[in-house]
């Protein structure tokens, strides 16, 4: 076998990466390593982390009945520091999975296993993408930077959790909402009961998508002992499930009613058919839920993005009524 076989080819796709992505298509052979540490070419990630962005500001303009050209930055502020941070936290997570992922059909294509990438250019990677979302955060209010420098901590945790706990999602979910209170935050420079108890919305809702997710690896991650809430509920996945999307609806409801109790009764009225809408919808991926069906798991998971946008034109509207 020659040098050149044995070496992977920085061209190559990791498995789970949707087809014809722009990173395999149109990226620069250089940089499509580092891209695909970062899931640019797996954008629901990116998109898991934003939408609790648009909902905490969404939330924060009905509450206060004002908007400006701040909202906008935020909006556009936040998209790019959910990208940066999501690629710095998946970073993160294959340096320390890499072992893992070695071991897992779904993930030993991913760089750092398959070699594409050094642990030392996984690291450096990391932090250029988390300083540059760090010159993003500082131009916010100081309670959002606050927020932002605390959220470290979770996402340094989440990779670790399911060597330890049944409920990694969890951890997932603490990382992946923290949008919610910081542009909360970006929009009031303050905290309060709604961004709270959207943030735990926001959580039910990680748990709903990612343990749905997490079944395609449940073989794999039994045989190398890796803890997740779809090894933990087996059977009784669907009644989990369906707890999990009823507590989503339920606080996120209840956010949206804290936000737009001052508002008219018709404002108020077309507000809560967001989180109705996006119950339907959850109530639709379940209906469909099959553990045994990898590709039909990975679709509902990422039916997860349009689920989040829903709300939002309700929002919308509610505003302008």
């Amino acid at each position: 076998m020659t040098e050149n076989s044995q070496m992977p080819e920085p061209s190559s796709a990791v498995a789970d990466a949707v087809k014809d992505n722009w990173v395999d298509r149109l990226a620069p052979r250089f940089s499509r390593p580092y891209l695909r540490l970062s899931r640019a070419d797996r954008p629901i990630g990116t998109w898991l982390l934003y939408l609790p962005c648009l909902w905490g500001l969404s939330l924060a303009v009905l509450a206060t009945d004002s908007y400006g050209s701040h909202d906008l930055w935020t909006i556009v502020g936040c998209g790019i520091g959910a990208f940066l941070m999501r690629g710095a936290g998946c970073t993160w997570n294959d340096i320390t999975d890499r072992d893992i992922d070695g071991s897992v059909a779904r993930t030993r294509s991913r760089p750092i296993p398959s070699g594409q990438v050094t642990v030392r250019g996984a690291l450096m990677w990391m932090v250029a993408q988390a300083l540059v979302a760090f010159l993003i955060l500082i131009t916010f209010y100081p309670t959002a930077i606050i927020l932002g420098i605390l959220a470290l901590a979770p996402v340094a945790i989440y990779p670790f959790a399911k060597r330890f706990t049944w409920w990694p999602q969890v951890f997932l979910g603490i990382a992946f909402n923290w949008g919610a209170l910081l542009a909360w935050a970006a929009h009031t420079n303050s905290i309060g009961p709604v961004p709270i108890v959207l943030y735990f919305a926001g959580i039910a809702w990680t748990l709903f998508y990612d343990t749905i997710y997490a079944f395609q690896d449940a073989e794999d991650d039994a045989l190398i002992g890796v803890k997740s809430t779809a090894r933990l509920f087996g059977e009784d996945a669907r009644k989990w499930l369906r707890f999990f999307l009823t507590v989503t609806i339920v606080l996120f409801g209840l956010a949206v009613l804290l936000a737009a109790s001052e508002r008219s009764i018709l404002s108020l009225v077309i507000a809560i058919g967001g989180p109705w809408a996006l119950g339907w919808h959850l109530t639709w991926q379940l209906s469909r839920f099959d553990p045994d069906d990898n590709d039909g798991l990975l679709r509902l998971f990422r039916s997860n993005r349009n689920a989040g946008l829903i709300p939002l034109p309700f929002f919308a509207l509610a505003l302008l009524v």
